[in-house]
């Protein structure tokens, strides 16, 4: 999962968008229909402010949307503990592999 942060979200957002992940009914069940949560499967969070950029106007993106670290980073680590996930290492340049097995990306905001 790909985490980004805004200055209205809290520790209640953080809570819910965590439970909301875990219940989300996105994997295949026996009959191969989305119809199972995330259960005990592995989970893996990154903190990704640039899904904050806004390029509406002009070339450069802003990132005023996404929150400092110094509010992003405690939301970040209280949802990744919350869903039981693992995570990155919050504001480092990493290298992500990602591998999207499937027809379905989504974009949950509360």
């Amino acid at each position: 999962m790909l985490l980004g942060v805004t200055h209205d979200d809290g520790e209640a957002t953080a809570d819910r968008l965590a439970d909301k992940v875990r219940a989300l009914r996105v994997f295949p069940d026996a009959a191969g229909r989305m119809n199972e949560p995330l259960g005990e499967r592995e989970a893996l969070v990154v903190s990704q402010f640039t899904l904050y950029g806004d390029a509406r106007r002009g070339n450069r993106p802003s990132y005023v949307a996404a929150a400092p670290g110094e509010i992003a980073e405690p939301l970040y680590e209280r949802f990744r503990a919350r869903l039981g996930a693992r995570g990155g290492v919050f504001a480092a340049d990493m290298a992500v592999e990602l591998v999207n097995d499937g027809p379905v990306t989504l974009l949950l905001e509360l």
